[in-house]
């Protein structure tokens, strides 16, 4: 369940800075505020749609959920340590979560749920003003619909079938059974192609901080690859290649800059200092922190030395540091911590998308597809990238998947949970299991390892609240 208990006559209301639905919390039934208006007077100009729109951008939910969404599965994979005990925390790291996990509740689940809450006001009161240009109108139905999609995108994969609501009526969306996950991406690529459809490849803000069609196209990829559509998953991310906007960034250490030509899609922060590096909160954590403090969350051993002898990336996006007689992998991608002195704002903010997943992708959409040579090249450019040498020529079908696997690990650790997600979705090769993650995970964590695990339990609240929630396997309630 997802529950607001509201007024009908503001259930949509909305904050033009970012509106509040926090999971389970009444909204005070006292009229709208001078900062809200009604569904329809939002909707009235373009000037206020777009206020409305980018409430998605700014809520507090989701901008709180951002970083849980790469710390908990990197957790849950061999890419990340958690250094400041949690309980919460830790049942990620020994994959045994509970029922009642807090981080899962609140934030994964609850902060998800209320972005889609908001994106589904947003998208009703698109479909239904008659006030809109219809430049404005397609921008913001695109934009609001990748919201959706991309958040859809997380839930299913932590959490198998999942209740998908796609309208605006909280009264019904609160007793929603679990959606098949078949249906759920069914419904993601929906809204990212019917958002491709309408979007333009011009960005509508500055540095990228708004979505455009390529932005679809990334995600559009990224969603044929997890279903196994290989000629559509080579089809959308070479889109976004040959699109002549982005271009890979030589100098790795300007990769995350806010003006990096690599950036597909970012979010902006008022700092200029991305949440990645921010200080640790209750909902998520930081890479960075002081001279001689150990940062919140590192990168595991098992992963650093996973890396190839003269690979870049170990060296410009990891900072090996011994603190206390300890060494820890520090994961240097965001550079700024801190404003330098003077600095009203830094030049990062958080990347949500960029160009070397979109040639990671056709490389296995094409290696799948037998096309080993169109392959080889794209992993190659990610490898020039990175200072390394090019693969064998003569590499086999299967040992090319692993070669693939392996690049995806090292150029998109700790960003929005790739490894655990990979290592999810790609079938086991030795046969001692069902998945990757039986083979890797399994082996790592034997005592406390399930293939049950590759999925979330449902919270034990929302169960509760909502009959209509089944569990996931391996969990009881």
């Amino acid at each position: 369940m997802f529950c607001f208990t509201i007024n009908r006559k503001i259930t949509t209301a909305i904050l033009l800075t970012g509106i509040v639905f926090s999971s389970c919390k009444r909204l005070v039934e006292i009229g709208p505020p001078t900062t809200q208006v009604g569904l329809d007077q939002a909707f009235s100009s373009d000037a206020t749609a777009t206020s409305a729109v980018l409430g998605i951008y700014n809520a507090s939910f989701t901008r709180d959920v951002l970083f849980p969404l790469s710390e908990m599965p990197g957790l849950s994979a061999d890419e990340l340590q958690n250094n400041v005990s949690s309980p919460a925390f830790d049942e990620f790291k020994t994959n045994s979560i509970s029922i009642t996990n807090s981080v899962i509740s609140t934030v994964l689940w609850g902060y998800s749920y209320s972005t889609i809450a908001q994106a589904n006001a947003m998208l009703d009161g698109i479909t239904r003003s008659t006030a809109l240009s219809a430049p404005v109108k397609n921008q913001l139905m695109g934009e609001t619909k990748v919201w959706r999609a991309f958040i859809n995108m997380y839930l299913v994969n932590m959490f198998g079938d999942v209740p998908m609501p796609v309208t605006d009526d909280p009264l019904a969306n609160a007793t929603l059974a679990r959606t098949p996950a078949v249906q759920v991406w069914a419904q993601i690529i929906k809204d990212l192609t019917e958002a491709q459809g309408v979007l333009t490849d011009a960005y509508p803000a500055a540095l990228r901080t708004r979505i455009n069609r390529q932005t679809a196209n990334a995600l559009l990829a990224r969603a044929y690859l997890y279903q196994k559509q290989w000629a559509n998953a080579e089809t959308a991310a070479g889109n976004v290649i040959s699109s002549g906007v982005y271009s890979l960034n030589k100098d790795l250490n300007t990769t995350f800059s806010n003006t990096s030509n690599e950036v597909i899609w970012q979010l902006a922060t008022l700092t200029g200092i991305s949440t990645y590096t921010t200080n640790r909160d209750a909902n998520g954590g930081s890479y960075a922190a002081a001279a001689g403090t150990i940062p919140a969350v590192t990168l595991t051993d098992t992963l650093y030395n996973s890396l190839e002898t003269g690979d870049q990336r170990k060296t410009s996006w990891i900072a090996a540091t011994d603190i206390g007689g300890k060494n820890y992998k520090v994961i240097t991608k965001y550079k700024l911590r801190v404003l330098a002195s003077g600095a009203s704002t830094g030049n990062e903010f958080n990347v949500m998308l960029r160009l070397a997943e979109q040639y990671l992708i056709r490389a296995e959409a094409r290696a799948q597809q037998g096309n080993l040579s169109g392959a080889i090249a794209d992993v190659d450019t990610i490898r020039a990238k990175a200072g390394l040498p090019a693969l064998d020529n003569n590499i086999s079908q299967a040992n090319l998947l692993l070669a693939i696997e392996k690049e995806r690990k090292a150029e998109l650790f700790g960003e929005w949970g790739h490894r655990w997600f990979d290592l999810k979705r790609t079938p086991a090769i030795s046969g001692a299991g069902k998945t990757r993650a039986d083979e890797v995970i399994g082996g790592m964590r034997p005592a406390t390892w399930s293939s049950t695990d590759i999925l979330y339990p449902i919270p034990d609240g929302q169960r509760v609240a909502n009959p209509a929630l089944t569990q996931n396997p391996g969990y009881t309630n």
